[in-house]
């Protein structure tokens, strides 16, 4: 490890398919954690995108990992990085956000633009988002109850993935990962709807009042957004780049949400974050 402690927090095991050569090049250190109610992590029932950032800052000083180190999010698991953007820049060497989740709720979206983007959603995502924002404490029974559909991912709703992803799933069913069962171990309530409560919750900040955390250039920022992503809008991913420039917009072509499966895309996102 070196002292500059190239750690990123929050990488998904799939961002592990990078070639090995590359890794031991740049003398990379991924360290990937459970976040609250994942894994053996304890539940956190007052999380919110605030305390993301406080278990990170944590977590790096308990492991004494460095003064700054890189984060990297996925999907749902890049609303933390947007956290650590906001409460701890100065610890931060570097950020990337890939496929990244979006609010459609913060206030500096466009309303037309927003609804747009929201109305592409399938029926019942619609309504699982809206009973997140507005009625939290309703979640829980929601995601629960039988008489309507709720989260299309978890009813097995295929109209959401992309043709790319949908090939990217057939192979992964053909070798499922071991030790997947664990990662909610402590039930779907404390792991994933909590995570889906603080992320369409209303947020303490907008994040495109987020200011630049490295006004010297001294880092970079990226979003990562695949040109066939049918369950991250592109529209506001674009948006977000167009209102904060500091941030390196990166959109690739006929690729769906399961870009991070390519391992020439995973280096090229390692090597535009520690050397871009």
């Amino acid at each position: 490890m070196s002292n500059t402690s190239q750690c990123l927090e929050n990488v998904p095991d799939m961002m592990f398919i990078v070639l090995i050569e590359f890794v031991e090049e740049l003398q990379i250190c991924f360290l990937s954690f459970d976040r609250a109610g994942y894994g053996e992590s304890d539940p956190h029932p007052t999380r919110s995108v605030k305390s993301e950032a406080v278990d990170i800052q944590e977590l790096a000083d308990q492991l004494q990992i460095g003064s700054k180190f890189y984060v990297l999010g996925v999907s749902m698991g890049a609303y933390p990085v947007w956290s650590c953007l906001k409460y701890i820049p100065h610890r931060l060497s570097g950020a990337s956000l890939v496929v990244p989740f979006v609010n459609y709720w913060w206030p500096s979206f466009p309303a037309s633009l927003s609804k747009e983007a929201f109305k592409k959603l399938v029926g019942s995502d619609q309504w699982t988002f809206r009973v997140a924002h507005y009625t939290p404490w309703l979640f829980n029974w929601w995601m629960t109850q039988k008489w309507f559909p709720s989260l299309s991912m978890m009813s097995g709703n295929m109209a959401i993935f992309s043709s790319q992803d949908l090939e990217i799933i057939k192979k992964l069913s053909e070798s499922p990962s071991v030790g997947q069962e664990k990662i909610r171990q402590q039930g779907v309530h404390e792991s994933l709807h909590r995570d889906i409560i603080a992320g369409y919750g209303k947020w303490e900040f907008d994040p495109m009042d987020v200011i630049c955390p490295f006004p010297n250039n001294e880092g970079s920022v990226h979003i990562w957004q695949g040109g066939e992503d049918k369950i991250i809008p592109s529209s506001l991913n674009r948006y977000i780049s167009q209102k904060l420039p500091w941030i390196r917009y990166h959109e690739v072509p006929d690729v769906g949400h399961f870009l991070t499966y390519d391992s020439s895309l995973c280096e090229q996102i390692l090597r535009e974050l520690l050397l871009g």
